[in-house]
């Protein structure tokens, strides 16, 4: 155990959050026509009444800024055979949406095919933390998706990794 006031490592603090498996999610919206969204991993529930969820974005994200002037965005909840997905919406510069069929939810957010299920959210909060931004948002709409995936997509340990494969299912 270390001493309070020591310094943590960088590399050691990331390596130890990477022993917490956690969903992945996209995060998106529409803005002047245009989709935007970013593949985001710190997705979690926040309050029932009123519904609210929340995710953190690094401060220095480009996709970000454009959301919050849209003042709203979905989360798709990736399904397991959506890595490809992941992978393609984590990057920063291709154009993410190449070959991503979506449709409109009813506030106008990207819904990304084939996703196990999605949130309509209208931003709530946003609040300032060390390199992050934590937005809180109030879910106005949500639905399942209608797709044959049934497992959820997960990180683990810097991998993708399938329930199913560990007699999870």
């Amino acid at each position: 155990m270390s001493p309070p006031h020591s310094a943590i490592d960088p590399l050691r603090f990331r390596e130890a959050l990477g022993h917490f498996a956690s969903g992945v999610t996209v995060i998106t919206s529409l803005v002047d026509n245009e989709p935007i969204g970013f593949t985001c991993q710190s997705f979690y529930s926040v309050s029932t009444n009123p519904p609210l969820v929340s995710f953190s974005v690094m401060s220095s994200s480009y996709s970000y800024p454009k959301i919050r002037r849209a003042g709203r965005f979905a989360v798709n909840i990736l399904s397991d055979e959506q890595a490809r997905l992941s992978s393609q919406f984590a990057r920063q510069g291709a154009d993410k949406w190449l070959g991503v069929e979506w449709q409109a939810s009813p506030l106008r957010n990207p819904i990304i095919g084939g996703s196990l299920h999605w949130l309509d959210c209208e931003i709530h909060a946003e609040h300032a933390v060390g390199d992050h931004l934590i937005v809180i948002g109030e879910v106005k709409a949500l639905n399942r998706q209608e797709t044959a995936a049934t497992q959820p997509l997960l990180y683990f340990k810097g991998q993708y990794r399938d329930l199913a494969a560990h007699g999870a299912g």
